[in-house]
């Protein structure tokens, strides 16, 4: 066998049905004493709730996180946190309000224990992104990576169908990418093959009974492992294209996900024979880059960027920037490659099936 390095996360993980109960005595262990409760505007109500679990541990519930974490609202958050004299974080949500946790968590070095109504994974990682002057930059600090994460599956039960199936292909997309990642070891490669086979059964469930409570926490279990896999191993050309279209042209970050992952895998599939033969088994399909195509598609989601609010004129301005400061793939994507990665783009543009080439 190769040598290899694992580094694992040092997070503790409660997963379960009814699991949020526990917030209180999780902060404790946390030493948390003034909680400041960060979500989304829309999850207000839901954040009130941990609030109040919380008791006198909580200082306040925050509702401002937005997509890609701009500059503006971290700095914005920071502030308030320092004024409140927070010594924690609870971040109630999705990957956005995991993001904006970790940006104050930068700054401040102020311990996370998220609780995602997700299945972004970002809670699994110490990889942090801000968007600053329409640029997404990414980088990995420890002092990011939450403390604590409660997984409970009832508080995705109210998540929409839509948003699901992209939440679900996000997450997928994480341990995808592992699989030929440089870094890759045995380890991550288990945990990728099982979260993908675990995705690949339970997004189908969700979309025929939206409330399947098995369904769901079988989602949210595969997120957990594929988000594992992305805080492990280093990311590569489908991060680098969705980064860069979402933080400099603002598309919603689950469903630039769902659209650019086929056809990156597709990109890399002639480098990568392994990891094709790897996501093609936990898919239980003969081709890997068009079963996450399909599993997309077959389950409602957009598979076009023109679907999700690209305009065609960003494409060449797009594919400029990809290339720009490219990051280790397996076959390479430098201004070298930049015809081959537009090409990439105007696939994912028009939401034809992945492509080898």
């Amino acid at each position: 066998m190769q040598a290899f390095v694992y580094n694992a996360q040092a997070a503790r993980v409660l997963f379960g049905a009814g699991t949020l109960a526990q917030v209180e005595p999780e902060a404790q262990l946390l030493n948390m004493q003034r909680a400041l409760v960060l979500c989304t505007p829309e999850q207000t109500a839901g954040a009130q709730r941990v609030a109040v679990l919380l008791g006198g541990k909580a200082i306040g519930v925050y509702g401002k996180a937005v997509m890609h974490v701009p500059i503006e609202a971290a700095r914005a958050a920071c502030d308030e946190a320092r004024r409140l004299k927070a010594d924690g974080l609870v971040a109630f949500g999705g990957g956005s309000t995991t993001g904006l946790a970790k940006a104050i968590a930068l700054e401040t070095g102020l311990p996370i224990l998220a609780i995602p109504t997700s299945y972004a994974g970002s809670e699994m990682t110490s990889i942090y992104g801000i968007t600053d002057g329409g640029i997404k930059k990414t980088g990995k600090d420890p002092k990011v990576l939450p403390r604590t994460v409660i997984y409970d599956p009832e508080l995705t039960m109210s998540l929409p169908l839509g948003l699901s199936i992209t939440s679900g292909m996000n997450a997928l997309a994480h341990a995808a990418e592992g699989l030929y990642a440089q870094d890759r070891n045995p380890m991550t490669r288990l945990m990728a093959m099982e979260g993908i086979a675990s995705l690949a059964v339970a997004l189908p469930l969700v979309r025929t009974t939206s409330d399947h409570i098995e369904g769901r926490a079988l989602a949210l279990y595969g997120a957990w492992l594929c988000g594992s896999v992305l805080g492990s191993v280093g990311m590569a050309l489908h991060h680098k294209l969705c980064h860069t279209l979402g933080g400099s042209f603002n598309l919603p970050h689950a469903e630039v996900h769902t659209v650019v992952l086929p056809h990156a895998l597709a990109f890399n599939a002639s480098a990568a024979a392994q990891a094709m033969a790897d996501l093609a088994q936990s898919l239980r399909v003969s081709n890997g880059p068009l079963g996450v195509y399909l599993l997309a598609k077959n389950n409602g989601a957009a598979v076009a960027l023109k679907d999700i609010g690209m305009k065609a004129s960003d494409l060449d301005p797009a594919a400029d920037l990809a290339v720009r400061q490219p990051y280790w793939n397996p076959r390479p994507f430098g201004p070298a490659q930049r015809d081959e990665i537009r090409e990439l783009l105007q696939r994912a543009f028009d939401g034809d099936p992945p492509q080898y080439s």
